[in-house]
């Protein structure tokens, strides 16, 4: 397993559908994986630390996890299967729960949990970039997302949202 960070969300153009970006901690490869529209407001909303005046799905589910003392010890990014990414939220006592990867990483960024990306996941779909000076990061992902599509990873067709 791979370590990686969460860049962000990010919009790739034209066809204005939110990309997640995962940037291996010890390298230079990314990881674009293409999400929905309300992952992506939930993920951005955990990163800003925005508090709705209600919690949202990812909220409530930390809330009862906290409530029932469950503790998430990683987030897993474990398969890349015809275009579409799968990941698993894994808990202290060994249990495995399946989730798509845009929702755990909601969940891992409201709860400091460690991300890590399957090591052929990160060989099939990353992105190597080399390392762009801090100012010019933003610049460098707004040329990466203009010039990729789904099309590019899968070999077919962006998946709607299940990732």
């Amino acid at each position: 397993m791979i370590d990686v960070e969460i860049v962000g969300v990010r919009v790739e153009m034209p066809s204005n559908q939110p990309v997640l970006l995962l940037r291996e901690a010890n390298g230079s490869r990314y990881l674009p994986i293409w999400i929905g529209a309300v992952e992506a407001t939930a993920i951005a909303f955990a990163q800003q630390d925005v508090a709705p005046p209600r919690p949202l799905t990812h909220d409530l589910l930390c809330l009862l996890l906290a409530q029932w003392n469950h503790q998430l010890t990683a987030i897993q990014v474990d398969a890349l299967d015809d275009g579409v990414f799968y990941a698993s939220l894994i808990f202290e006592d060994g249990t495995t729960v399946s989730a798509r990867p845009s929702d755990a990483i909601a969940i891992a960024l409201r709860t400091s949990t460690r991300v890590v990306v399957d090591e052929s996941v990160m060989d099939t779909a990353g992105i190597e970039m080399p390392e762009p000076q801090e100012e010019d990061e933003v610049e460098a992902f707004r040329e990466f997302l203009d010039n990729v599509s789904p099309e590019d990873f899968a070999g077919g067709s962006a998946p709607d949202s299940g990732s």
